[in-house]
């Protein structure tokens, strides 16, 4: 993975920024296929309702291998890299959170599936278009893949990161179930060949009895799948600020992190009320010969803004993608 990522930046100073000593990273990234139980990545507070998109994990590599062989490595086939767009435009459009928009920098996000139905396992299908409407087909590899997809349900209490597959119609694909109602908002995190880094949203609704859930309460330590991970470090606005999440099993540290999308843990940031997006990643990376493979995943984060914030922290370990979930108030 590259070492140096691009992280967007909140406009009036209501931005997230997440800096690592090696760069930034960017805004919005993934829901994955392999065998994991991210929905029940909660803090101490007792155990919320069915997940939504019970049954997929944050690894789904069946659909990158598809993704891979159907829309494959393509030219740069109708890609127009923001035409039309004057730079007083474009500086307007880079102080915009990212994943707040279904626009942006020549780019638009277009689903092309139905609205999903409570309780069956459909395909979410979307497509990318440039500013005259033709799908794009050419995408750079970031993170080990050409786009990341972020599922969450408006309340903050659904989160999944996948990889859906491009076939060469230029539409992404992938297979998600939505177990209960609600407003959904879905991030597409991708950069364009020869084109910008970009994450746009888009909502989905689920129709049905709709229950809201309250933000879980703040609390330093999460517990998924039998690992317990502790957050250390206090966000505060206009700062870097220094997070160290520390993983653990049966009380015993854990020392051989698997590496998850060529890192250590990968972090997602969205602000409680908008859902801003923010996608990082932490200091180092696996072979670089002076990052160890856990228990301390460590990240430098800024937060312009005072407010509340969701993270979800994907580790791999034992073979499977866990996400561990924090409530954090920025002062």
């Amino acid at each position: 993975m590259n070492t140096t990522t691009r992280l967007g930046i909140f406009a009036g100073g209501l931005v997230i920024a997440f800096g690592a000593a090696y760069g930034a990273g960017r805004v919005v990234g993934p829901f994955a296929a392999e065998e994991t139980s991210a929905s029940a990545a909660h803090s101490t507070s007792p155990k919320p309702n069915a997940d939504p998109m019970e049954g997929m994990s944050p690894d789904d590599d069946s659909a990158t291998d598809h993704d891979e062989a159907a829309g494959g490595e393509d030219p740069a086939a109708g890609h127009d890299e923001a035409a039309g767009h004057e730079e007083s435009s474009d500086a307007q459009e880079a102080e915009i959170p990212g994943g707040l928009m279904v626009s942006q920098h020549g780019y638009t996000l277009q689903r092309v599936s139905p609205d999903p139905v409570e309780g069956r396992n459909g395909e979410f299908a979307f497509r990318i278009v440039d500013s005259h409407g033709r799908p794009i087909t050419a995408f750079d590899k970031v993170h080990d893949k050409r786009l990341h997809l972020i599922v969450v349900r408006r309340d903050l209490s659904l989160f999944r990161h996948v990889h859906p597959a491009l076939g060469a119609d230029g539409v992404w694909r992938i297979r998600l179930p939505f177990t209960a109602a609600g407003s959904y908002r879905a991030f597409a995190d991708f950069t364009p060949t020869g084109g910008e880094a970009t994450t746009l949203g888009i909502d989905v609704p689920v129709a049905g009895a709709y229950e809201p859930r309250a933000l879980p309460q703040v609390r330093s330590v999460a517990r998924v799948d039998g690992y317990e991970v502790t957050l250390s470090g206090d966000p505060r606005a206009g700062k870097s600020s220094l997070l160290t999440l520390t993983v653990e099993r049966g009380g015993r540290p854990v020392t051989d992190l698997q590496p998850y999308l060529g890192a250590y843990g990968h972090l997602v940031a969205l602000r409680a009320g908008d859902l801003a997006y923010l996608h990082v990643h932490p200091d180092g990376e696996p072979g670089d010969g002076k990052t160890a493979a856990g228990p301390r995943v460590a990240f430098h984060a800024e937060v312009p803004s005072a407010g509340a914030y969701r993270l979800y922290l994907d580790f791999r370990h034992g073979g499977r993608v866990h996400t561990a979930e924090f409530t954090v108030r920025a002062k």
